[in-house]
């Protein structure tokens, strides 16, 4: 199994008194002070600089809009998910920060690993389009070409005892977007094929639960971003923003789209081919068959140990769902705020209000996609440990909640 840590500090310390951590070492992610409460990522004083011998990744997957119209939702967020398990696995225990878009990722990575996470990622990209016929388009940004005109500020924010998220502002992943995206620059930060057969290590990666229903009227995939002119006003605007929205929700399992109740391990083909695609890519018919055919014995012992609350070697298979349940990523934020959320028409038409509100103040942008189901991307390193679910609407729901952002824009 491959190594991989999500480092967890606990302390007593109010986390809106951390000082900022400054450190050139590959280690200072790992090193930097946990948040405990989603509504602390609204203080400056718990961010930090990224050093500037590290780089960014952007990945996203190119005319997403349209694959996911012609039914490619899944596959769309599934390579998303690929380009952050294939660096997660080049960079081994070293903990670095990543946050899953939908349709694509943001990651951060010391220089050092720049030509191995080249090769890759370019062997993604021709996974997307051999196998799944679409195109990712892939960038890789040095801290150094960002600040001389945004900021990056992160911080670290515990989700679980196996998860810590991390959290970006200051524009600089939004700069570092349009740098890979632009037909002006994209050739700059675009990776470089040192050999044809570049091979990427998709392990841990996993894609088995079948999509997963609403317990209210529908899912709500959200993007907000606020546009105060000054850093403390947008502070102030995203902790009201937040407020408002866990006043209108709740703040834990009421809104929560994949509590344990409601997750299944699925056994159709719908289900199941994306993973079997990835792992068995230029492989012959009969090898996919046999690889469908060990995830659906895998997902059948699997439901019969949940179900039976089994100890396998300590282990109570009855509390895996849970442990997924709280390792997800249902509230994030690079630049904009995201979320997707379980919750009734009523509940969003109150938000949408106040949202409509803010715009028509010039205060935010947002953008939303509804639907009656999550779909659910898993990277797992043990099974009772270390691991993240990455959680979007079915559809197309952050894609499709961007589009909506971007027309709102220009408006």
């Amino acid at each position: 199994m491959i190594a991989f840590r999500f480092a967890f500090r606990s302390t007593d310390m109010n986390t809106q008194e951390f000082s900022p951590v400054n450190t050139t070492s590959e280690n200072f992610y790992a090193d930097l002070p946990v948040l405990q409460n989603f509504a602390d990522i609204t203080y400056s004083a718990n961010f930090s600089d990224i050093p500037n011998d590290w780089a960014v990744i952007i990945t996203d997957v190119t005319e997403s809009t349209k694959a996911i119209a012609e039914g490619k939702y899944k596959d769309v967020n599934l390579l998303g998910a690929c380009s952050i398990i294939v660096i997660l696995n080049i960079v081994g225990d070293l903990e670095i920060p990543f946050v899953f878009g939908g349709d694509g990722a943001s990651i951060l990575i010391p220089n050092k690993f720049i030509n191995e996470a080249e090769q890759s990622l370019l062997a993604v990209q021709k996974l997307a389009s051999d196998e799944f016929k679409l195109s990712l388009r892939v960038g890789i940004v040095p801290l150094t070409a960002i600040t001389s005109n945004y900021d990056i500020k992160i911080a670290k924010l515990r989700i679980s005892e196996n998860y810590n998220q991390a959290i970006l502002r200051g524009g600089g992943i939004s700069y570092a977007t349009r740098l890979v995206k632009d037909a002006a620059t994209t050739d700059l930060y675009s990776p470089k094929a040192i050999n044809a057969y570049a091979i990427a290590d998709f392990s841990g990666l996993e894609c088995r639960w079948q999509d997963i229903p609403t317990r209210h009227d529908e899912i709500l995939s959200l993007i907000v971003m606020a546009t105060a002119p000054s850093q403390s006003q947008i502070d102030l605007l995203y902790r009201e923003i937040i407020n408002q929205i866990d006043r209108i929700y709740g703040q834990g399992a009421e809104c929560h789209p994949a509590i344990s109740t409601n997750l299944a391990l699925g056994f159709e083909d719908k289900n199941l081919l994306s993973e079997t695609r990835v792992f068995t890519a230029t492989q012959s018919w009969l090898a996919k068959w046999f690889y469908l055919w060990k995830i659906r014995l895998i997902n059948l012992l699997g439901t019969i140990l949940m179900n039976s609350r089994i100890r396998v070697r300590g282990f109570n298979w009855g509390d895996y769902k849970k442990i997924v349940s709280e390792s997800t990523d249902f509230k994030k934020f690079d630049d904009v705020l995201r979320m997707v959320i379980s919750g009734r028409i009523k509940q969003r038409q109150t938000l949408m209000n106040y949202l409509d509100k803010k715009f028509r103040e010039g205060r935010l942008v947002y953008g939303f996609h509804v639907s009656d189901r999550a779909l659910m991307t898993c990277l797992v390193f043990e099974r009772d440990g270390r691991q993240v679910h990455f959680i979007d609407g079915a559809d197309g729901g952050y894609a499709l909640a961007a589009k909506k952002m971007k027309e709102l824009m220009k408006s």
